[in-house]
């Protein structure tokens, strides 16, 4: 169960209209999935995760952005026990991260799980291209194939084309869910299945939050606005567990892709205390006072308890409006709670800075430019 400590002004009728705009939008597939998932593609997923644990010492993920952080924040926070490691590829154009993964896979037997609607974008086509090479070389042609699973658009694109092609299994990436919304689509749902994370759980924890925190996430939104509109504009995801810095990284992407347009937004970061405290804690607390705070209270041991009580009082009391936001388990069932609690307060908050949520032209720019400059070395 969540629990939030603020209560801020909601206008009731305003937030029914952006309910309902959100469930109705081409890409809010997301807001009904926990309680409506297709359960024979969700059998599919764990037939496939299996077969992968069965044969594979490895499983590589090529993906960025929306393709590989929510379900490595949980894999990261979680620890799951598989026989089976997670290696992540596809997520930088660093030459020296893709060879320390190639080599980390060496010899292992291992299949790979490569995540990307278009297909087209650079970073994991490089990487899906070093390590199909590497398969076909240790497998033959059609050995590698079978251990391809390709997670793309359901009808067109590169990677489509290919996966059908050279019949590699497939997953959907639903076109009705974008990137960072679709941890509990395929999308993260396969690898999460491989690294041991009980995905049921999951799922009943996301569906829970559909039940009983809508409420608390409208709030959530609301508060935010509240702050934002007297320049607050700078927030800080703050936790107290070191495993959570992926879904701190999560967060910034979900909430940095939906809400910064037309110059409006909060800008998210983020920090692991009491680490964190020893490096940034003079400025949280004497700084600009343009930051706001929100603290994801995990259930911790006592010393840990008494750290975040601490912050809480010092960074209160030095002007920073510190929103509490406190989870009962840390597990699977957790988890899933929190991913839809966020999405929700998320895609609600971008509604109330007056931007789309589910789009992100702003991302288009540097790819457009980086073209222009390979083209020009061509």
């Amino acid at each position: 169960m969540i629990e939030i400590n603020f209560n801020p002004t909601v206008d009731a009728e305003k937030t029914q209209q952006i309910l309902a705009e959100i469930a109705a939008d081409p890409m809010g597939g997301w807001v009904k999935l926990p309680k409506k998932y297709d359960m024979g593609e969700f059998a599919r997923i764990k037939d496939a995760a299996k077969k992968i644990r069965d044969e594979s010492e490895y499983l590589v993920c090529i993906g960025i952005g929306g393709s590989y952080l929510g379900h490595r924040a949980i894999i990261e926070a979680l620890r799951p026990k598989s026989e089976t490691k997670i290696i992540y590829a596809g997520n930088s154009l660093s030459q020296r991260e893709l060879e320390r993964a190639l080599e980390k896979v060496g010899d292992h037997d291992f299949s790979v799980n490569v995540i990307s609607k278009s297909g087209t974008t650079l970073e994991p086509a490089i990487a899906f291209e070093a390590f199909k090479k590497k398969l076909i070389e240790k497998y033959g042609e059609e050995g590698a194939y079978d251990r391809i699973y390709a997670t793309t658009d359901a009808n067109t694109g590169a990677l489509h084309d290919e996966a059908v092609a050279n019949n590699y299994t497939r997953f959907v990436v639903p076109d009705n869910i974008g990137g960072r919304y679709s941890v509990l689509t395929a999308v993260g749902m396969l690898p999460l299945a491989v690294a041991g994370v009980d995905v049921d759980k999951l799922l009943e924890g996301a569906a829970e939050a559909v039940d009983n925190d809508t409420d608390k996430a409208v709030r959530y939104a609301w508060m935010r606005k509240t702050l934002g509109v007297k320049n607050y504009d700078t927030e800080v995801f703050a936790s107290f567990e070191p495993a959570t810095m992926y879904f701190n990284e999560w967060l910034k992407q979900l909430f940095g892709e939906s809400e910064g347009k037309n110059r409006q937004g909060i800008f998210p970061a983020a920090v692991i205390y009491s680490t964190d405290l020893h490096s940034l804690g003079q400025f949280m607390q004497d700084g600009r006072r343009n930051l706001l705070e929100t603290i994801i209270e995990y259930p911790t041991d006592e010393l840990n308890s008494k750290v975040v009580q601490a912050v809480k009082l010092a960074h209160t009391a030095g002007g920073i409006p510190v929103l509490d936001i406190k989870i009962d388990t840390y597990d699977e069932r957790g988890f899933g709670e929190l991913i839809y609690f966020f999405e929700l307060s998320c895609a609600v908050s971008a509604k109330l800075f007056g931007v789309n949520p589910f789009d992100q032209p702003g991302v288009e720019a540097y790819k457009a430019e980086l073209k222009k400059l390979m083209e020009e070395t061509k």
